[in-house]
């Protein structure tokens, strides 16, 4: 039996009593560090083998914990904190099972998302949980691309040491939006910042340490065409297409590649008149 056991995403009583009887009854944990979740099971007074489970060496341990499953074996796979198979390979397990029929089961318990996308203050009804952003830009961008029309809220985590530069990113591709950026979830030093993309990437240009969850609101800002209408007269009275473009988009919270795009179409309809 394979069973997937949430873990606390800092608070040590943040674990339900079935995730503690499953890791009692448990013949072998796999875990992301061994230390780590040594502490955890320390802290239970559970006392169980442990294995390494993590994206680095996941290949090498996939064939011995489908072995002991198809063993009959009771296998646990816990992460460093919150839900596996989020940021793991938790779920690649998970599927390798479930392709051959083997039984399987996920705990509920902690994870990160749902109380950062509570604490932001947006609405919850959709949400878009969009994991970490690619490491290269260029994926990084067209993922962004690919959501912007999004009209719910959406959800990223963070890492503290590239926080800023996925901002700048979304900045330029989403425009200002609200946002929230959610540190620290259930530790001593939680924090949530409220405000909007810009103001958020300036409290990162600080520093920030530990864990985080951006919450950026959807791309309803977007969908309203009425700024259209000021981008003609605005380039009548004699500014420039850059400060039209920076102007219009940070007034309606819009991406500035949107607003370059419908000035150099808008140009192009004047030259085809005349």
């Amino acid at each position: 039996m394979l069973t997937l056991v949430p873990t606390p995403i800092g608070n040590l009583e943040d674990i339900t009593l079935r995730a503690l009887r499953v890791l009692r009854e448990a013949d072998i944990i796999a875990c992301e560090d061994t230390r780590t979740s040594g502490i955890l099971l320390r802290h239970y007074n559970i006392h169980k083998p442990l294995t390494s489970f993590h994206l680095h060496n996941e290949n090498d341990k996939l064939p011995m914990l489908l072995a002991k499953l198809r063993e009959g074996a009771k296998v646990a796979v816990i992460s460093d904190a919150g839900t596996p198979g989020i940021s793991d390979p938790g779920w690649i397990l998970l599927r390798r099972a479930m392709d051959e029929g083997l039984p399987a089961d996920v705990l509920p318990g902690p994870n990160a998302v749902i109380p950062a996308v509570l604490l932001s203050g947006m609405s919850p009804q959709p949400f878009a949980f969009m994991g970490f952003p690619p490491e290269k830009r260029a994926e990084r961008v067209r993922l962004l691309e690919a959501v912007k029309d999004f009209a719910g809220t959406l959800c990223f985590y963070l890492s503290p040491h590239k926080a800023e530069k996925d901002i700048d990113d979304m900045l330029q591709v989403f425009g200002d939006r609200e946002a929230a950026l959610v540190r620290e979830i259930s530790k001593v030093y939680q924090e949530s910042l409220r405000g909007t993309l810009s103001v958020i990437r300036g409290r990162v240009r600080e520093g920030v340490k530990g864990e985080l969850v951006l919450v950026v609101d959807g791309g309803k800002a977007a969908a309203d065409d009425s700024w259209k209408e000021e981008v003609p007269a605005m380039l009548e009275s004699g500014m420039s297409m850059k400060d039209t473009v920076s102007e219009v988009a940070e007034k309606h919270g819009l991406p500035k590649n949107d607003v370059k795009k419908y000035i150099i179409s808008l140009r192009q309809r004047q030259k085809d008149i005349a």
